[in-house]
């Protein structure tokens, strides 16, 4: 970006001289032509320091296995409590006059995103929800487990007394879409970016660097932890092992999407018996919870 710059900034004419005559050699400047050097160079100045904190973000998040060392300033960072309130959806999703807000999800059968799953069980402790499974017309057989992903709502009550309705719906589709407002939105794709969304309505409130840590693990979990090579898969855990060694969970103190996304991704691709040491005390970490346990009955 800055390396451009000098070429774009070109020096300020001289307004007292007419075109091909030399300067007179006493001549004094114009001050107000100097305050415009001044807030030139000023100006230049500051990008060239943009650009050096530019590339050190860069260096920081281009790989898992980067130099720059962040366990400092992650662990300093402040983490809003899960509250039993959790987020105000009013203002996440938008107030429909009373309306319950719906999160509709298409998923395909042939490959379940079990992170949304885990998160649904995660939002069930903070709200009340209305939650419901379907069958597109696409296809043609569901396992009954999916099926019964949510487990039996064993409350029934009017409609107007759920915070929330998560309807997911088992659909041909190439990759996972979500919707909350069905009219006004187009969908939201990708199990990774739906997972960020919804972690989201659980109120956790992070600063810049956690939060860009948190989506490279995400995106590392679904593009090579589950989608890559088994060559890419083993760098992700070496580098997993690595972050787990300093804390407990793979960004903070604390159990985040990424944490989420990539015990279902290990469990997905069939890595999790092969995986180094601090990778399987982190599992059995997130195995400990609650809200993993519908993915584990559907594992079995």
């Amino acid at each position: 970006l800055a390396e451009d710059l000098p070429t774009c900034m070109y020096p300020l004419p001289n307004l007292h001289r007419a075109p091909g005559t030399a300067a007179p050699p006493q001549e004094e400047a114009d001050p107000s032509l100097q305050a415009l050097e001044s807030r030139q160079e000023e100006i230049l100045k500051r990008l060239y320091e943009l650009k050096s904190a530019v590339d050190g973000l860069s260096k920081m998040i281009q790989t898992p296995d980067a130099d720059f060392d962040v366990t400092n300033i992650i662990q300093t960072d402040e983490f809003s409590p899960l509250t039993a309130n959790g987020a105000d959806l009013d203002l996440m999703l938008g107030k429909d006059y009373g309306a319950l807000k719906d999160v509709v999800i298409n998923a395909n059968p042939s490959l379940p995103p079990l992170s949304l799953l885990v998160i649904h069980s995660l939002l069930c402790e903070r709200y009340k929800i209305l939650s419901a499974v379907h069958t597109h017309s696409s296809v043609k057989s569901v396992p009954e487990n999916l099926l019964k992903c949510f487990g039996e709502q064993t409350k029934k009550q009017p409609r107007h007394e759920y915070q929330l309705g998560f309807t997911l719906i088992w659909k041909d589709v190439p990759k996972p879409q979500m919707k909350f407002s069905i009219q006004t939105m187009c969908p939201i794709e990708g199990e990774g970016n739906i997972a960020r969304f919804l972690f989201s309505l659980l109120g956790q409130k992070y600063n810049a660097v956690t939060s860009t840590l948190i989506d490279s693990w995400v995106d590392t979990a679904i593009l090579q932890l589950k989608e890559g090579s088994s060559k890419e898969r083993a760098a992700v855990l070496r580098s997993m092992n690595a972050a787990l060694g300093r804390s407990s969970w793979l960004v903070g103190a604390e159990l985040t999407v990424a944490d989420v996304v990539a015990w279902c991704a290990l469990q997905q691709t069939g890595a999790a018996n092969a995986a180094p040491a601090n990778v399987q005390k982190w599992m059995k970490s997130c195995e400990n919870l609650a809200p993993f346990s519908c993915v584990m009955k559907l594992l079995k």
